[in-house]
């Protein structure tokens, strides 16, 4: 199979992947060590055009089966932190529930990694033209991608791998995402061992979370020195509009939000005061648990364009998964895209079902009042 483009006319591509996050380029992976020639539209500019976010925890029989399909398990074990799996959970008063130290020679179940990093190591995997940078889908016909500077694509398979917003969803289920009743803001401290060195031996190696009545508070360590903090609240949709938070003023917004953990052990409400100015607002949406459509010949979707969850974990997980298990099928049957299809579709349906019922159900727990003890019994149960 051949691929051709510019950015001026029509090009053509057998199977066409919109989106370049870790699900689109780990299908376009498998395809390619299996010698299928694929193409993956970006809207972005380049890989570098804005940041990738955090650490993500790849599971060894889900994220990390994925990139064992792809040949790149020995460069995610490379960029992976064991550490990172460490634990320290902890009631709002300060009090210490769980503490777990991963030791030095523990196995990689559940290590984390730095979501840019795993992006490049999957971009880095792939032939240069592979990817093509710079493309936003407009609208999509049937069997054409319309591009936002007037170019198209034709293709044979589309896939959409175009995340929460996705554009190619509409081909297949009328279904959107829809409000969670969470809102969580991010923030940041850079640099922190330097910065704030008390602070970092607080946080430890990995994560620090502490669930309150909701609200909680999660920090973790990034690979470059950064802490991530997220501040959750369960609250209405237009809460963000209501809250009083000046987005616009990251120093009163600094402020505002550590009054909203008034009560709460000040060694918390020091996190929030040494984060930089980086504060960014987050809807947090989701898709209906148990999603399916009727399968299509010529498009399916993968990731959060197929299956929206929570992000306690499963998500990234779920879309490397989704890529390299479609892959395997087009594989199988690299003159039937309908089969192939139907038969990704099969499992995917019932896998990432019984994903998004346990992730709905760790977002019902951290929204309860004893949000803390119920993670502590999540935890002890394994």
């Amino acid at each position: 199979m051949t691929s051709t483009s510019t950015s001026t006319s029509t090009s053509t591509s057998t199977i066409a992947i919109v989106g370049a996050g870790l699900g689109g380029l780990a299908l376009a992976r498998v395809l390619h060590v299996n010698g299928i020639d694929a193409v993956v539209y970006e809207r972005e500019s380049s890989r570098r055009a804005r940041g990738q976010g955090g650490m993500l925890d790849l599971h060894s029989g889900t994220g990390q089966r994925a990139l064992r399909e792809a040949g790149l398990i020995d460069g995610f074990h490379a960029i992976a932190r064991r550490e990172g799996q460490d634990l320290r959970l902890l009631e709002p008063d300060g009090t210490l529930l769980l503490q777990e130290d991963t030791p030095d020679d523990a196995p990689l179940e559940r290590p984390e990694v730095d979501r840019a990093d795993l992006r490049n190591l999957l971009l880095d995997s792939l032939p240069e033209h592979a990817v093509r940078w710079g493309h936003t889908v407009e609208s999509v016909d049937r069997g054409v991608l319309h591009f936002a500077d007037g170019s198209s694509a034709t293709y044979d398979l589309l896939v959409g791998a175009d995340g929460a917003n996705s554009r190619v969803r509409a081909l297949l289920t009328d279904a959107r995402p829809a409000h969670t009743g969470q809102n969580v803001v991010e923030l940041g401290i850079p640099d922190i061992d330097r910065t704030h060195p008390d602070l970092a031996a607080m946080v430890g190696r990995g994560n620090y979370w502490v669930p309150g009545n909701g609200q909680s508070l999660s920090a973790q360590r990034n690979g470059n020195g950064r802490v991530c903090i997220g501040l959750s609240f369960h609250t209405a949709e237009d809460w963000f509009a209501t809250s009083g938070i000046p987005f616009d003023d990251p120093a009163a917004a600094r402020e505002r939000l550590i009054d909203l953990f008034t009560g709460w052990d000040p060694r918390f409400t020091a996190l929030i005061a040494a984060c930089d100015d980086t504060v960014l607002p987050r809807s947090i949406t989701t898709l209906p648990v148990g999603l399916t459509w009727p399968s299509m010949p010529d498009v399916t979707l993968l990731g959060d364009a197929a299956h929206l969850m929570p992000p306690v974990g499963q998500g990234a997980n779920m879309a490397l998964l989704d890529g390299a298990l479609l892959g395997l099928a087009l594989t199988a049957h690299p003159d039937d895209f309908p089969a192939a299809v139907k038969e990704y579709e099969r499992e995917m349906f019932e896998r990432t079902s019984a994903a998004g019922r346990l992730s709905a159900h760790v977002q019902e727990i951290l929204a309860s009042p004893d949000a803390s003890q119920k993670i502590l019994a999540f935890f002890q149960r394994g």
